[in-house]
């Protein structure tokens, strides 16, 4: 190959990735823009109780996952990191990350893989940590299961006792309604390399969204033992989602109240 086109081939190839790169900042930018729009026009989201979580220092911030698209997340992540002023990472499954612009929009917004290390690690720097554990079986159940907590899983008890952050439940409301799953595509969640892919409204639907963020739970002390820690946080992760499972009845209920 001649000195002068490895050298076309280079500035071609530099030419590309500015090119992907200004799409890819213009797609996020336009993300940015209609999340906000969501939130404050579509959704016409309420949040309450944000005095609930800590000024400062770890917690670990527990939400039901509702509605097929799972926006909940990035409404979640949006609408606190507006209010509070401080950093929060949200632990989010693998194949977000791969999701175009999404995936990106969320890693540079402080998203990080599900993994209760990477909780230990940012909690331990005394940063907020937002889980969702229900995880994909929260989007998956049916529109007439809506708002029925799925088992949660016990990664964030575990995080929160090794480091003894307070778990902060917090209900979303509203997104049920907003894209309620009517049904599963398996062939196109294979085609994409998707852990599922629902049928569902493909513009979300303008329900009243409401956040409700409750009073922290402190853990327990942590047990020395392996058995013992096990135990502990399979009980803790077992109170948090009663917890959560009641604001979320209790703050349906007010939301219904509040759009009569």
């Amino acid at each position: 190959m001649s000195e002068s086109l490895a050298d076309v081939i280079e500035v071609a190839g530099s030419e590309l990735r500015f090119l992907r790169k200004l799409l890819g900042d213009a797609g996020e930018n336009a993300w940015e823009r209609l999340l906000e729009w969501f939130i404050d026009d579509w959704f016409r989201l309420d949040v309450l109780g944000l005095e609930n979580i800590p000024a400062d220092g770890p917690a670990v911030l527990v939400a039901n996952h509702s509605g097929a698209w799972g926006l909940d997340a990035f409404v979640l992540q949006k609408a606190l990191m507006r209010s509070l002023r401080r950093p929060l990472h949200v632990l989010a499954a693998p194949f977000v990350f791969r999701l175009p612009v999404l995936g990106r929009y969320a890693a540079r917004k402080g998203a990080v893989p599900i993994d209760p290390r990477a909780a230990i690690k940012r909690l331990g720097d005394g940063e907020l940590v937002a889980v969702f554990p229900e995880g994909v079986a929260g989007l998956e159940k049916p529109f007439r299961d809506r708002y029925r907590l799925q088992p949660f899983s016990p990664g964030f008890a575990v995080a929160a006792l090794h480091t003894g952050a307070p778990i902060v439940p917090v209900s979303v409301i509203g997104a049920e309604e907003s894209s309620p799953k009517l049904g599963e595509l398996p062939a196109l969640a294979k085609l994409l390399d998707l852990p599922y892919f629902p049928l569902t409204s493909p513009f979300p639907l303008p329900a009243k969204w409401l956040m409700t963020v409750g009073e922290p739970i402190v853990p327990p002390e942590r047990p020395r033992g392996f058995g013992d820690r096990s135990a502990t946080a399979r009980r803790l992760c077992a109170d948090v989602q009663d917890a959560v499972q009641d604001m979320v009845v209790r703050e349906r209920e007010r939301r219904d109240a509040l759009v009569r």
